[in-house]
């Protein structure tokens, strides 16, 4: 079953330097029923005027993924980085027993930018940062991983049992997502529309699934979206053969 989550229904805020969509419960928006999707946490869609950006604050326990969409934003932290996150470029910060930074965007135009959540499988470990460069030819009409718990000397490792994927499908164009189990899956549709089982997605629209069956996805105008997968919910909790009282087989 999928949970559809169309864009005007997403929460908005302006700070006046910076416009932002929060996809969940995030500073003060609070909604109980909308607080993560399994280890996922927050995902804001950003928009960040020039000579502007977040001041030094802290983090801890927590693996921030930063992925550049338009413009670019300078990042500084407390472990000694200093760096330039521009467009198709892919960061990570592991948090990890705590640490600072801060992110400007120091040109003359919007930076519109991504930053993604998900709680680590490890806690209080060092904290570290890397980042990579994806060209969108690497992503067309493919689901290209780009972040992930599985290693890969072409990925951004995550310390989570996670993966972060990028798309650009043409009109017509398919991919079938096959898992070898079952699967949690968020979609984003940074532009375009999607067909995704029943369902049609425009801009900004996005999709929440456990999905334990090939899954299909068609667009039918040129189509860019991120997609996260994460660990299934399903079958949590306590075994048939616990219910039926037979744990001492």
């Amino acid at each position: 079953m999928f949970k559809i989550i169309k864009a005007d229904k997403r929460h908005f805020a302006d700070f006046g330097w910076l416009r932002t969509y929060w996809l969940f419960s995030f500073a003060h928006y609070y909604d109980p029923d909308n607080i993560r999707f399994g280890p996922l946490r927050v995902f804001n869609d950003d928009l960040v005027a020039p000579n502007t950006g977040f001041p030094t604050h802290s983090h801890k326990n927590m693996e921030i993924i930063t992925i550049v969409e338009e413009g670019q934003m300078t990042h500084r932290d407390s472990i000694g980085n200093e760096s330039i996150i521009g467009v198709c470029d892919v960061q990570r910060m592991s948090a990890g027993s705590g640490i600072s930074h801060s992110e400007f965007n120091l040109i003359d135009m919007n930076t519109n930018f991504y930053q993604i959540w998900i709680e680590p499988n490890e806690f209080d470990i060092e904290p570290s940062y890397e980042q990579k460069t994806y060209m969108p030819k690497k992503w067309k009409n493919k689901l290209l991983p780009i972040a992930s718990g599985w290693q890969s000397d072409d990925v951004v490792p995550l310390h989570a049992n996670a993966t972060i994927y990028r798309s650009m499908l043409e009109t017509g164009e398919s991919i079938t997502l096959d898992f070898d189990k079952p699967r949690r899956i968020f979609l984003y549709v940074t532009t375009g529309y999607l067909d995704i089982g029943e369902y049609t997605l425009s801009t900004k629209d996005q999709a929440r699934a456990d999905i334990d069956e090939p899954l299909v996805i068609t667009s039918n105008f040129d189509s860019s979206f991120i997609l996260i997968e994460l660990p299934s919910d399903r079958g949590f909790g306590y075994s048939e053969k616990t219910l039926l009282g037979k744990y001492n087989d």
